[in-house]
């Protein structure tokens, strides 16, 4: 049980799964709802503070390197062209539906990214990233638990 949690926590911090591939996973290893929303969940709002720090030390540290300019450049576009829009009409509120829509490319990292780029307040930007990310792990964790029901009722 403790490796398949560790892999769910693996999964919802990475930006290639975050909590709608870990919560899926854990659920399909056979965990208890509510322990793989909990791992789920945690490791993916931890996304926020770790990467908005190491997009600002590697900024900080990095920013001469031709190579580092020329990827974060190109992935600060990419960000700010998927946000934007939501962003500058909705502030904060934007963020978070940006974030909690449980599609690839709309979570935590393109969202915290999106807030640093566009200057949103490190508070605001944490609380929308943060309310985010618990809707759509609800989400995905309630489509799940109740999946799980219909599916055997059948």
């Amino acid at each position: 049980m403790f490796n398949e949690l560790l892999n769910t926590f693996l999964i919802s911090i990475s930006p290639l799964g975050e909590a709608r591939a870990g919560i899926p996973y854990g659920a399909v290893k056979g965990l208890p709802i509510i322990w793989v929303f909990l791992v789920g969940w945690i490791a993916n709002l931890l996304v926020f503070p770790l990467f908005y720090s190491g997009i600002s030390l590697s900024n900080k540290y990095l920013w001469k390197n031709r190579t580092y300019k020329k990827i974060a450049i190109y992935l600060s576009q990419r960000a700010k062209y998927k946000t934007k829009k939501n962003i500058n009409k909705y502030g904060a509120l934007g963020l978070m539906v940006f974030v909690m829509i449980p599609l690839p490319i709309t979570g935590a990292y393109i969202g915290t990214l999106a807030a640093y780029v566009l200057g949103m307040s490190y508070k605001k930007a944490f609380y929308a990233v943060s309310a985010g990310v618990t809707i759509s792990s609800v989400i995905i964790a309630t489509g799940l638990y109740f999946g799980k029901f219909f599916f055997h009722a059948s």
